[in-house]
Order: structure tokens, then C-alpha cells, then sequence
């Protein structure tokens, strides 16, 4: 065999070994030969693209659904016409900055993913072309400045058989929150019935891949629990902190095939009776410091503890933003499709 390597590799940049919009990565193709060689072309590509595809089955019918979208394809000739190289190895550098334009992270299901990747074509005459290619982990920035409002929901509800009404209302100081940074929201309840209620919340997961006028979705349950130990007939409010789990991969909102969104579901749990709820959307942000973003326990430049809202400082809920740090792909932990959405 003539061609003994052919591959490609790319310096990290940070610990986390992630790249982010408006990076230069830099790297080398590595072509290590027996005799010397005649070269057609050797080229350089990045690409960034997202694919979808699943099958459904309805009876004796099968149907394959599938997208694709693209965000970028960067190709560069790194020898160009016919070129003779010598036996042994030889290293051809390159240099490739990562396009400013709005795109989503690395992402990776079994129905969808997300991928960037630098590749090498290596091409002789009357011979199949050879190609290396690897994966790199990118983190896309976000816009934060829309991410930093307060947000609130609320919901009456009357109960049936005459016993009364109950109202709830959910505030969280923010939408953004980044991997590994504590939530806190306030629940106020009003509870004008003779009914006890047992204040709930769950953090769930929300996939939809789309392709062909189709959709499916998944749902996945991240953190559920009690927000009060007690169930009560009483009025009040209440404040829960929970933490956002630091290997949760970040929101996909920048997609057309894929969307990656969470949800924090609030609800009373009353006995004999339809539950009211709030569900307001979270946004998960990767570890990463754009400049000019306020510190996580503050809002809009000012202390959430001083803000109309009234939110506690946490024990332990200060969060340190981190340059550049990001994300790794995680194992698909194996989310199961739901009949319908939440």
C-alpha cells in the first residue's frame, strides 16, 4: 500500500477541547507514503450541517421521514494540480475560522444530530478519492441580552362542586440559565377554597425533530419534586432553588429540523380536581462568557435580591461564569417518544 496515513487533527483551545462562532482553529493533514506519490489535489473542508431521520410504521404502511440543513461549507486547496511529494511523511498545515453566523451546538440523538467537522480529500488520478475527516465539539454563543428579562405566569382555577377558587403564580428572574447554575423561582398561591394543595414543579426536556410537513417528539422528565413538604390550605408564597444539571446539553433554538427546548412545569396538586399550572420556558446555555454579561445573581445589572420580585440570595447559588469552556456530547440516555406534548 502507497498511502501508509492519511489523516487529519486539530489543536484545541481550551481544556474543554470546544470551539465557538468566530474561532480559528488550526491544524494539519498528516500523509505518510511508502514510495513517492503523484497528487491530483489535496483540499481542505469544514462543515457544519444537521440531519433528521426517522421511520414510522401505520399498519402494512412504512414511511422514512428525513432533512437536511446546512450552515456552512468552507473548502480550500492545500495543493492544487498535479504534484509529486517524496517517500515518507509530510505535514500540511491549516488554518480555518469558524463562521460568525447564528447556528446551533454539536448535537448528537439517534433520530438527529448536529455535527462539525473538518475533513481532507486527497485525490490521484484513476484512483478513489481518500478522505480523513474528524469531529469538533461547538458551543454556539447566545443572545443574552433577550435572556435576561424576568418572566411570569399565572393560572385560576375554580373548583368544582363549589369549593372554592385557587390561583397560582410562578416568577423566575431570568430564561437564561447555564449549565450548572441554580434556578430560583417564587411561587404565589391563593387559595380561597376549603381544599388542600400540594405545590409540585418538574424540569423536562422537549425534542422535536421536523422533516416533510412531520414531527416527532419526545419528552424526557429532568428533575421532579415537592416545592413545599406540606400540603396546605392556606395562602402564601414560596421560593425553591434547583440547580441545572452541568452535563445538560444546551438549548437548540436556531434550527429548522431540530428544536431542544425545556420547560419548568409548576403545579398545585389538589385532590379530586384538575391541577392548575404554570409551564414557563428555560433556557439551558453552555458554560461559556460572552463579554458584558451580568453575574449570575443579578438581573438586568441589578441584585435579583433587590428586584420587585423579591428573590432570596441562595447559599451557594453564585455561579462564576467561564471563558472558553463548554460542553461534551454525552451518551444518549435513551429518551423514549410521547404520545402527544406537554
Amino acid at each position: 500500500m502507497t498511502i501508509k496515513t492519511f489523516e487529519i487533527q486539530y489543536n484545541s483551545i481550551n481544556s474543554r477541547n470546544t470551539f465557538t462562532n468566530g474561532d480559528t482553529m488550526t491544524g494539519k493533514v498528516i500523509l505518510e507514503t511508502t514510495k513517492a506519490l503523484k497528487i491530483k489535489s489535496l483540499v481542505f473542508i469544514g462543515k457544519g450541517r444537521a440531519r433528521v431521520c426517522w421511520r414510522e410504521n401505520h399498519g402494512d404502511n412504512h414511511h422514512v421521514y428525513w432533512a437536511n440543513e446546512k450552515f456552512y461549507s468552507i473548502k480550500h486547496h492545500i495543493l492544487a494540480g498535479t504534484e509529486f511529494i517524496g517517500k515518507g511523511r509530510h505535514e500540511f498545515i491549516f488554518s480555518f475560522k469558524i463562521p460568525e453566523k447564528d447556528m446551533p451546538s454539536t448535537f448528537n440523538s439517534p433520530v438527529g444530530k448536529v455535527i462539525h467537522k473538518v475533513k481532507a480529500e486527497l485525490k490521484q488520478n484513476l484512483k478513489l478519492t481518500k478522505k480523513a475527516k474528524t469531529h469538533f465539539t461547538f458551543v454556539s454563543k447566545s443572545n443574552m441580552d433577550l435572556l435576561q428579562e424576568p418572566q411570569s405566569g399565572c393560572q385560576d382555577k375554580n373548583i368544582s362542586s363549589g369549593f372554592g377558587n385557587v390561583s397560582l403564580d410562578v416568577h423566575t428572574p431570568k430564561r437564561g440559565y447555564m449549565q450548572g447554575e441554580d434556578l430560583t423561582f417564587k411561587v404565589e398561591i391563593k387559595n380561597c377554597s376549603s381544599c388542600s394543595v400540594k405545590p409540585k414543579f418538574e424540569l423536562y426536556e422537549k425534542r422535536s425533530y421536523l422533516a416533510q410537513g412531520h414531527r416527532k417528539l419526545e419528552t424526557h422528565t429532568i428533575l421532579t419534586g415537592r416545592i413545599d413538604d406540606a400540603s396546605s390550605q392556606e395562602s402564601g408564597h414560596i421560593f425553591k432553588t434547583i440547580s441545572i444539571p452541568a452535563k445538560l446539553p444546551p438549548s437548540i433554538l436556531n434550527c429548522s429540523i431540530i428544536k431542544l427546548e425545556y420547560r419548568l412545569w409548576i403545579y398545585l396538586d389538589i385532590e379530586f380536581a384538575k391541577d392548575p399550572a404554570v409551564k414557563l420556558p428555560i433556557v439551558v446555555l453552555p458554560m461559556f462568557q460572552p463579554e458584558g454579561i451580568p453575574p449570575a445573581n443579578t438581573v438586568n445589572g441589578f441584585d435579583a435580591q433587590q428586584s420587585g420580585f423579591g428573590f432570596p440570595q441562595q447559599p451557594g447559588s453564585a455561579f462564576t461564569w467561564q471563558l472558553n469552556s463548554g460542553f461534551a456530547p454525552q451518551p444518549n440516555p435513551g429518551f423514549a417518544p410521547q404520545p402527544g406534548s406537554r
